[in-house]
């Protein structure tokens, strides 16, 4: 092919490379050994054909006979700097060369014109991603992905997929749990096979145990490696296992689009986490095979309770004086059939943790959270009841629902009826529809109490308390009091908090008061620390993708303890635009633990925690940071974090035992 043919692709200056020195520069995509030998200049393919060794990253030495050679880093090979012929006798022929061209100091290679892209197994199957909504993806690019990588690059540049590349692989599972939990539909991570793997499974777990939809796409080595034990080579079938509903690899014999597909309806379907895993060599296969999709795949139609327990159900709402309703995380889709089944029946309505501001605690039914991290309103209705209503609730031991108490328990999922003890009454179906039924039903008590004059009152007990707990100051730091109710007041009402583990979570739990339709991230069945700001990096990709979560302020929330578990994703937030605020609560110490400590009994020993200015580090990092150790300063702080456009942190000086 002539020169006048050729693409002529600027790869640096001569200034840039001194004689007797070679290095590894890209024209286009391809990788070039460019050479400054004897006066001349040479540009030749960057890989040795041994190992691929970067010719770029060898040196130029004398051999026998005093002949200069270009010697690959990785084993030694030798090759003629000038031609890239390799030493007499060598079964090679020695390297393709490429012709260079000098102008004005700048130097140019000239290739061949990009041939047109080679469709491939993983372009096949991220398309399918794409069609069955797969909408982000978290992660890190490596060495055993880098086929997968490339299609979903070209897909990012087609506009079907966004990707967000993270500091650790650990926040990428995350980022997807999140963003599972918030949306119920998956959101990918990739990694590289062995370490990048292993560093997805306690995001994987949160996922599972909390029942979010999540994709775990993994690279593994070669096909012809896997099992002896090569470099990373792990078992990621075995290793996955227990945290995935489905787990399986990509092999050159598979149905690549199908195979797909059915790893998104798995995720999507069982709300559960479903893993792929893309040997490296199988990534760029060719394949001319279109891509699946979800129609005719799936369906929507939920399950309607049975008359004759909906009959039950009224019965027993009849015959109460003090009926409760308490709901989960699970009933967040149906929240408006609730709050009417509420107004109907003139019953208190309390959340569990995760279900924090499915009725906004200004909404007259509302009674808070129940539980550890709840307020005393939530406790003293549950005490008094003598009727029960749980919907979409997984009855965990940090809720505190008294199991003694007569329960109607109803939810879409069998296996969570009565699973941790008998219930009076379980109910299989949509909460909504459950809600609606009641509604019409005959559940009219002339006896039953006025518990919604009761929670007024209540509630204006629980805010003179928390009013006069401001007082309680030990000069150790600002009270938890005064931060979430500062917060609670300037959020929007739209808000998504990401809510780490701690006592950050207690404290917001009780003390921020809801106001509109916010929606809670945490870590619930799992409780792991580290959570909040990855989740919010997941909560914010969904308010770029899902129309009804647009405009949505996303706040995290954690302590010193929970941000340094992964502290150079503020990067990540920064790199991206992530319009994130995260609140940081700074007491030196893993306040729960010491908390936990003493509890116990034991000496509290190992909790502190040596620190950097958290604030200084977010404005290094690139973002907003401001720190606060005045109660007097912290509205002026909040606010303006808020309305900053962009990663924002407040470092607020706290009392770890003012929680």
């Amino acid at each position: 092919m002539s020169d006048e043919t050729l693409d002529w692709i600027r790869v640096g200056h001569t200034d840039d490379l001194p004689e007797g020195r070679v290095k590894t520069v890209t024209a286009r995509t391809t990788s070039i050994c460019l050479v400054h030998f004897d006066g001349q200049w040479a540009a030749m393919n960057n890989h040795c054909p041994h190992q691929r060794g970067p010719l770029g990253e060898g040196s130029i030495e004398k051999g026998i006979d005093d002949k200069c050679w270009i010697r690959c880093p990785w084993h030694g090979w030798d090759f003629d700097p000038l031609t890239g012929k390799p030493p007499g006798g060598h079964e090679d022929t020695g390297q393709q060369m490429y012709p260079v061209d000098v102008r004005g100091g700048e130097i140019f290679v000239g290739i061949e014109a990009e041939p047109p892209h080679e469709r491939t197994v993983t372009d096949v199957m991220v398309e399918t991603l794409a069609n069955w909504g797969v909408q982000s993806v978290f992660g890190m690019v490596g060495h055993s992905n880098l086929g997968l990588s490339d299609a979903i690059r070209r897909a990012v540049v087609d506009g079907k997929t966004s990707y967000f590349g993270s500091r650790h692989e650990g926040a990428a599972a995350f980022a997807a749990a999140a963003y599972g939990k918030l949306t119920g539909t998956p959101a990918a991570c990739l990694t590289i096979a062995g370490p990048g793997a292993t560093n997805l499974l306690t995001g994987l777990w949160d996922a599972k145990v909390d029942r979010a939809p999540v994709l775990a796409l993994t690279g593994q080595v070669q096909t012809q490696v896997m099992g002896p034990g090569a470099f990373q080579d792990i078992d990621l079938l075995s290793a996955f296992q227990a945290v995935t509903r489905f787990s399986q690899p990509v092999l050159g014999s598979s149905n690549h689009a199908e195979l797909a597909s059915l790893a998104c309806k798995t995720a999507i379907v069982e709300q559960n986490v479903a893993h792929l895993i893309f040997p490296d060599d199988v990534q760029t296969n060719p394949s001319d095979k279109p891509a699946s999709a979800p129609a005719g795949r799936v369906t929507a139609a939920p399950v309607i309770p049975a008359q004759g327990e909906i009959d039950k159900a009224a019965a027993m709402i009849k015959s109460a004086k003090r009926p409760i309703i308490i709901v989960g995380h699970g009933a967040y889709p149906v929240r408006d059939d609730i709050a009417a089944l509420a107004e109907t029946l003139g019953t208190p309505v309390l959340t569990t943790f995760k279900a924090k501001g499915l009725l906004p605690d200004d909404h007259r039914c509302a009674g808070g959270v129940l539980g550890r991290s709840g307020t005393p309103i939530a406790s003293w209705f549950m005490n008094e009841a003598d009727l029960i209503i749980a919907l979409g609730t997984s009855f965990s031991n940090h809720t505190g629902i008294e199991r003694s108490k007569e329960i109607i328990q109803v939810d879409h999922e069998r296996m969570q009826l009565g699973k941790f003890h008998p219930v009076a009454l379980p109910i299989w179906g949509d909460v909504g529809a459950f809600c609606e039924a009641i509604a019409k039903s005959d559940h009219k008590n002339p006896a039953a109490e006025d518990q919604i004059a009761e929670l007024a009152a209540r509630w204006d007990i629980w805010r003179r308390e928390k009013q006069a707990r401001l007082a309680e100051d030990l000069g150790k730091g600002i009270h938890s009091f005064a931060i979430f109710e500062a917060l609670g007041r300037l959020v929007p009402d739209n808000t998504i908090f990401a809510v780490d583990v701690g006592n950050n979570t207690y404290s917001f739990g009780r003390y921020l008061e809801t106001k509109g339709r916010e929606r809670v991230l945490m870590s619930g069945y799992l409780g792991s620390i580290g959570f909040g700001l990855p989740a919010a990096m997941g909560a914010w990709a969904a308010t770029q993708d899902k129309d009804d979560l647009k405009g949505c302020k996303v706040v995290s929330i954690s302590g010193d303890g929970g941000f340094g578990q992964y502290p150079m994703e503020f990067t990540t937030a920064v790199k991206y635009g992530m319009d994130i605020t995260h609140i940081l609560l700074h007491n030196g110490e893993l306040g729960k633990i010491s908390k936990e400590q003493r509890s116990g009994e034991w000496p509290v020993w190992e909790t502190d925690l040596q620190n950097p200015g958290f604030a200084a580090f977010a404005r290094l990092c690139g973002g907003n940071g401001v720190k606060v150790t005045d109660a007097g300063d912290l509205e002026a702080a909040l606010r303006g974090a808020l309305d900053h456009d962009g990663p924002a942190l407040v470092e607020i000086m706290t009392d770890a035992d003012l929680v």
